[in-house]
Formats: C-alpha cells, structure tokens, sequence
C-alpha cells in the first residue's frame, strides 16, 4: 500500500496555488494521472521520487519516504522513472544502459526479449528510434525491479502507430511484474488500455474520476478503435470518439473488418473504413 499526504506551494500560471493529495494506492495498481498543463503533474511525481520537497506523509509498503520534514534521498528510494525525452547515457550501448541499474544479465535479456529489443544491445541510443529509446528507457526503469514506476507522459512524442505498440508492451510489462504504477497522460486511449484508477488535479487538488463511456443507437461518428470484444453472438466495439469513450454493437463480419488503433467512420446505418 502506497500513501501519498501532501501539500506543495506551487507558482502557476495563474498565481500562487497548492497542490493536495491524499491518496491510498493499492500494491501492483496502474493509476493514470491526468490535468491541464501547469497543474502540477510532473511536480507530484518528483516530489513521490525525492526530487522536490513537500510538506506532509508519503509512506510505501511500510516505509516512510517523507514525514515531519524529514525526506529520505532519491537513491534510497524504491522507485524507476520513465521521462518523457528518454533520459538515456549517450555514451552507453544499451546493454550498458541496463546494466548501469543491475547487473542482472538474465533480467536484461528477459526485459529485452519482451520489448523486442534483443539484437540491438550494443548499440548507442543515437542510433535508435524514438520508440526504441522509449523501449530502452521503460526497461532501464524496470531493470532495479522498483516498487514503484513513474512515467511522466512517455509516449507523447510517438506516432499513433508506434504508440499503440508501446502501450500494449507497457501492459503486458504490467502484467507480468506488478509494479505498482503512475503515468502521467492526456490520452484518453492510452487512459482506457492501461489504467485501474484515473486520477485528475483540479485547483490543486488531486482526485479520482471515472470514464464517461456512452451506449448510443442512432449514430454516426469519427473515432479510433479501442477495443473488439465478443459478447455472445454480438460484438462490442469501443471508441474514441473526441474526448469521450463509446460502445457500439456491431456485427461479427463487421468486427473482422477492424483492428485496434485503427480510425474508422461509423453510423448506426453502415461502417466505413476510409478515413
């Protein structure tokens, strides 16, 4: 169980602020965390991670990270971070990048193995993809087996198509280890994959929310396609549609048409795939 009691004096754009949290998050949970921009999202994660002082309690799986003033130091902290830019050793080969965190060379093959990495091990991170540096970076972030994972938006500066790839490697990651997790995200696609509990900061103050998800009958709408789910002898398709999140029931002939990331039009009349 993680507990998170704090109060921090933020300079945002709109004047002085304070961010608040209590939260209780269970062990092996995936939290997404969302909130407009200068709201405070990065500054929680660096203040979970030691990189910012706070007032107030932060207490994991019985250890105390933060009380009465007192702050225990970054390294000392059970915790990977994933950033946005990568934050890799350009002078370190990949392996070496890994092996900076843990020697643990049967842990890298396996963590190589399940991002597709195997065979670019001895390459230098200017000569990777932006997806394969993000890769490499969420790997780096596992290798010291962490009670805790921050990403702070890692996918953003990824294509659709890569970040699709990536979202579902992350899951199965998730899947297999059980860190407990918290992702900063402003994609409500990635949100919906991903996500046990979504949290959002409004005025300072961070709390849960739910998804709204619709059902409608008549229809015609833009989205992409989250997911294809067999129900009986129906099929549920789920959408992103704007900023919200639809179930539609579709036909079986309808549903081999589609695939998972995929940007259809669809109306309550036909199903079209060309846009």
């Amino acid at each position: 169980m993680i507990k998170i009691d704090i109060v921090k004096k933020l300079h945002g754009s709109n004047g002085d602020m304070k961010l608040r949290s209590n939260l209780l998050i269970k062990k092996g949970e995936f939290i997404a965390l969302s909130a407009e921009s200068g709201s405070g999202k990065t500054t929680l994660l660096r203040i979970i991670a030691g990189l910012e002082s706070a007032s107030g309690v932060i207490e994991v799986d019985g250890d105390t990270w933060l009380k009465d003033g007192k702050s225990l130091a970054p390294q000392h902290r059970d915790i990977g971070f994933v950033f946005q830019e990568y934050a890799l050793f350009s002078n370190m080969s990949v392996r070496e990048n890994l092996l900076y965190v843990n020697k643990d060379e049967k842990f890298l093959r396996r963590l190589l193995d399940m991002t597709n990495l195997c065979g670019l091990e001895d390459r230098v991170p200017a000569t990777l993809s932006g997806g394969q540096k993000q890769r490499v970076a969420l790997c780096r972030a596992l290798m010291g087996r962490p009670k805790l994972l921050l990403m702070d938006e890692p996918l953003s500066a990824i294509d659709t198509k890569m970040r699709l790839k990536l979202q579902n490697e992350i899951k199965a990651l998730h899947k297999e280890f059980k860190t407990t997790t918290i992702m900063v995200t402003h994609d409500k696609s990635e949100i919906y994959r991903l996500a046990d509990r979504v949290l959002m900061i409004e005025d300072g103050l961070v709390k849960e929310v739910c998804l709204k998800k619709q059902s409608l009958d008549e229809f015609e709408l833009k989205g992409e396609v989250l997911d294809i789910v067999k129900d009986g002898k129906k099929y549920i398709l789920t959408l992103l549609v704007y900023q919200d999140i639809v179930n539609v029931t579709i036909s079986k002939e309808e549903a081999k048409t589609l695939r998972i990331g995929q940007n259809i039009n669809i109306s309550s009349s036909n199903l079209l795939l060309n846009f």
